[in-house]
């Protein structure tokens, strides 16, 4: 499947050929910190079947919790996550919020549930607000 994407600023597009399935959720505590969030998704892509359109994202790199590198991409103006790739370069991992074809993803696995937070199992309890 072809997608294109972007950051929030829209400084850096991207386009890359992935796998629909290839969608996984990961719990660990280092992408609970790199996306402020409870979790961390992503699409499966590789480095000959994803581009940089415009812009030129900023990157660190990161030895995680299972002590091997991977190299984070990120927009240096808005500080959106863009993707990550491991140290060789070869497989890149999309974050989903920021692919335009995101409503088109289902994850089908995930990993790092020790470092889970309890309450991301099951969040239909919580009450629903007004969208803004």
């Amino acid at each position: 499947m072809l997608i294109s994407g972007s950051c929030q600023c829209g400084e850096i597009h991207y386009e890359a050929e992935v796998d629909p399935s290839a969608v996984g959720i990961c719990h660990c505590t280092d992408c609970q910190k790199l996306t402020g969030s409870v979790y961390r998704v992503t699409v499966r892509a590789t480095d000959d079947r994803f581009r940089i359109v415009s812009g030129d994202p900023k990157r660190y790199r990161k030895i995680g919790d299972s002590g091997r590198a991977s190299d984070q991409f990120f927009c240096g103006s808005c500080g959106s996550p863009l993707y990550r790739a491991d140290a060789d370069g070869k497989a890149i991992g999309i974050r989903l919020g920021t692919i335009d074809q995101r409503q088109s993803f289902t994850p089908n696995h995930q990993s790092y549930l020790s470092s889970a937070l309890p309450f991301s199992f099951d969040i239909r309890h919580i009450p629903k607000g007004a969208d803004d």
